[in-house]
């Protein structure tokens, strides 16, 4: 008995650990694998779809070669106003701006000692011209009395000498009234030629004298536009050249061409004085007003790209560039180096070359190396159905 020992239940012997091990093994085997399946399905499911562009084929284009510079307008004929009178200043009738005739009023000085003065030479002026009438009368009645022999020669020739005197001295008064009345006139000044009405500093109450500056009267039939060129360009400019004058969207308001190159340089600026006449028939440009001109070197072709398509960071001008075919289309984001921007194209001057397929729609929402699809196909490349 002391050799006999009976199986205790729920133990179970080495053999039987055996078949249990391997199973085990087995089993998380299977898990681990099926875990990684299903990671790469999920992976494949979440995968970006293509983003959806419209795209454009960079072909050369015809584009001017042109530089833009600060420039000035001149009027070709500005008259600058001046009284021709002291005096205060009681009224202002016009604004600057103002489009005016010849002769309109523009402004009026205290007429009131003027007035004064005329009121005092017309008095004796028509005293005078009583006397030249009563000299009339008594030199035809002298002459009637000598004729008869009533009078002598003598006599008769002291009634002309008194007629000539006195017309004579009215004359002379007539004379002063008048000068005094166009002294009158100098009062109220007035446009001397049609035109635009520049700066106004008078102000009413202002006292002015000859040498006060009213205003500007501007004729905007024609401007003058006044560039400064840096004379590294003094080869390229030429008699005739085209010259833009443009706005303030870099539309072009006005075009003219040179007509002027000045033969000396700016020792200040180390720039060429250029000229061109610029027709102002709608009055839309002014007098002393900065503007910018781009003058036309020449054209030529070469690839060029809409302002649309072009995005701008920091200074940088990229694009983005569809490479591959098929299923297989990418974005690629290509840095570029631009010309001046002339009828909303930009000149490529590095970066693309003639046949690259640039995105013009689309492009907000792509980054380097995006899948792409163009209209008429799917995401995947193939023709939509």
């Amino acid at each position: 008995m002391s050799g006999f020992y009976p199986k205790q239940p729920g133990v179970r012997t080495s053999r039987g650990l055996r078949g249990v091990v391997p199973a085990t093994i087995c089993a998380l085997s299977l898990a681990l694998i099926a875990g990684g399946c299903g990671k790469k399905e999920a992976t494949a499911s979440h995968e970006a779809p293509a983003v959806a562009v419209q795209t454009m084929v960079v072909a050369p284009v015809a584009i001017a070669d042109s530089s833009e510079y600060l420039a000035t307008l001149k009027s070709r004929h500005s008259t600058a106003l001046n009284p021709q009178v002291e005096g205060q200043v009681t009224h202002v009738f016009v604004k600057s701006g103002d489009r005016v005739a010849a002769g309109e009023p523009i402004m009026q000085i205290d007429p009131l000692k003027q007035q004064a003065q005329v009121m005092s030479q017309e008095a004796p002026h028509a005293a005078q011209s009583s006397n030249v009438d009563l000299a009339k009368i008594q030199a035809e009645r002298a002459k009637k009395l000598f004729d008869a022999g009533v009078i002598s020669k003598q006599d008769y020739d002291q009634a002309q000498t008194n007629l000539n005197t006195a017309q004579q001295q009215n004359r002379s008064l007539d004379a002063q009234v008048r000068e005094q009345q166009v002294q009158l006139r100098y009062y109220r000044v007035t446009a001397p030629t049609a035109g635009v009405v520049g700066d106004v500093p008078v102000r009413v109450g202002d006292r002015v004298t000859v040498s006060t500056l009213l205003t500007t009267i501007d004729q905007a039939g024609s401007l003058e536009l006044y560039i400064n060129v840096p004379v590294e360009r003094s080869k390229d400019l030429n008699l005739g050249q085209t010259v833009n004058v443009l706005d303030g969207n870099g539309a072009v308001a006005a075009e003219s061409r040179i007509d002027f190159i000045s033969p000396e340089v700016d020792s200040s600026s180390q720039s060429i004085l250029v000229k061109a006449t610029v027709r102002n028939s709608s009055g839309a440009l002014r007098n002393a007003q900065f503007t910018r001109a781009r003058i036309i070197w020449g054209v030529r072709k070469g690839p060029a790209l809409p302002v649309l398509a072009v995005s701008r960071i920091n200074g940088q001008f990229f694009v983005f560039v569809v490479e591959g075919s098929g299923k297989s289309l990418v974005a690629r984001q290509r840095i570029l180096r631009l010309g001046e921007l002339t009828n909303n194209l930009y000149p490529v001057l590095d970066g693309l070359k003639l046949g690259d397929r640039v995105v013009v729609q689309g492009a907000q929402n792509l980054t380097d190396g995006d899948k792409v699809t163009e209209p008429g196909q799917d995401s995947n490349g193939k023709p939509s159905s």
